[in-house]
């Protein structure tokens, strides 16, 4: 018998804002908590991706914790050596089939040094590629034995021949390596397309695998996706970190470029995600930035942000909302749009893709853990 629903959600939201502040700033007391909450802070860092993180950092002394934390570092360090193996193939097909690709987010912030193997956890391999190019790399991933799984509106999505993923709680050695395949950068905030693909894009790039142009075009990106979760109520605590580790490298000329409104416009949908990281990450986002980008946020947008926590936009929320991100709409015509996207019968192409989410990440659990929604993973 399951307990009752309120009792996984108050534990899931005591769970995982404890986690965001252990996470920030290890070295609290371990947490008096029930054999329940316990499981309850697997799944949380399960969903949320931090628990190869915190294994290093956590000091709570409860046996089976730091079991679990340690095995899901095991299994991410091992996935990590399939995964850098697969970009060298990656990179040798594509100089050959003269294709220049990007690899985005955590293959990036791994390149940067900001992770060592085995503490950042990756669902999967994200490529950017121009569009002209786009056919010879789906070409050349079928070389390489992968499969199309299926296709959305923002990438194609590609998977290994026969493979499945395993049952497990978690990140585990052998869960397939898919990858996405993309075009464009760009969210739904929720209705309106908001692109910053030419900000990623290498001025001068080169066959086969590039960087992106620079730092501040990764938090750009880091930003946005950010943003596209916090709008479908699917973020995770590793998309703050990733954001507070990469903030303090980065200078007044690179948080320049990310914010240039000559290349990606106004980013008012950059608050939101630096507001949360810097209430969770005290110090890690500069007050010049926040202020810059205050005025151009949406009052109600911005008023919201101040007040939202981790749990409230991401999966340890088990409640469904009727309109969940409608406060992003930047008009009356969009929020008329969203809120009729959510009443009409979901389009073949979307309940694709959503089982297929449920099915190929890395956070199946037992009965009465949550999945990840939308773009969770």
């Amino acid at each position: 018998m399951l307990p009752p629903l309120k009792i996984i959600k108050d534990g899931l939201r005591r769970t995982t804002e404890a986690l965001a502040a252990e996470l920030a700033q290890p070295g609290s007391a371990t947490p008096d908590w029930s054999e329940l909450e316990w499981r309850l802070a697997a799944v949380s860092s399960a969903v949320h991706g931090v628990s190869p993180l915190l294994s290093r950092g956590c000091t709570w002394d409860v046996p089976e914790w730091r079991h679990f934390l340690v095995a899901q570092r095991e299994h991410v360090a091992l996935r990590h050596l399939r995964i850098a193996a697969l970009l060298e193939q990656i990179d040798q097909a594509a100089r050959s089939a003269g294709v220049a690709l990007v690899p985005l987010k955590g293959c990036a912030l791994h390149a940067l040094g900001l992770y060592v193997p085995g503490e950042r956890p990756m669902a999967d391999i994200d490529l950017l590629v121009h569009g002209s190019a786009a056919e010879r790399t789906s070409r050349l991933l079928l070389q390489l034995g992968y499969v199309t799984s299926f296709e959305q509106w923002k990438h194609r999505v590609f998977k290994p021949r026969a493979a499945e993923p395993p049952a497990v709680l978690g990140e585990h050695r052998d869960t397939p390596i898919n990858i996405e395949l993309h075009v464009h950068i760009q969210e739904r905030l929720p209705v309106s397309v908001t692109d910053i693909s030419e900000q990623i894009h290498p001025s001068q790039p080169h066959d086969g695998l590039n960087a992106y142009p620079s730092t501040g075009a990764l938090m750009s990106h880091l930003l946005l996706h950010a943003a596209g979760n916090i709008c479908n109520r699917s973020l995770r605590l590793l998309h703050l970190h990733d954001i507070a580790q990469l903030s303090a490298r980065m200078s007044p000329d690179d948080w320049g470029h990310c914010l240039d409104e000559r290349i990606v416009g106004p980013a008012w949908w950059a608050f939101p995600p630096l507001t949360m990281a810097a209430r969770y990450y005290p110090g890690a986002i500069p007050e010049a930035v926040l202020s810059r980008l205050h005025a151009a946020c949406p009052a109600i947008l911005r008023t919201m942000s101040r007040r939202q926590t981790l749990t409230q936009v991401s999966c340890s929320d088990l409640w469904l909302h009727a309109f969940p991100g409608i406060e992003w709409s930047r008009s009356l015509g969009d929020a008329a749009q969203y809120v009729k996207n959510r009443i009409r019968r979901p389009r073949r192409r979307s309940i694709s893709a959503r089982t297929w989410c449920a099915r190929s990440c890395g956070c199946a659990t037992s009965a009465g853990s949550p999945r990840p929604r939308g773009d969770a993973c």
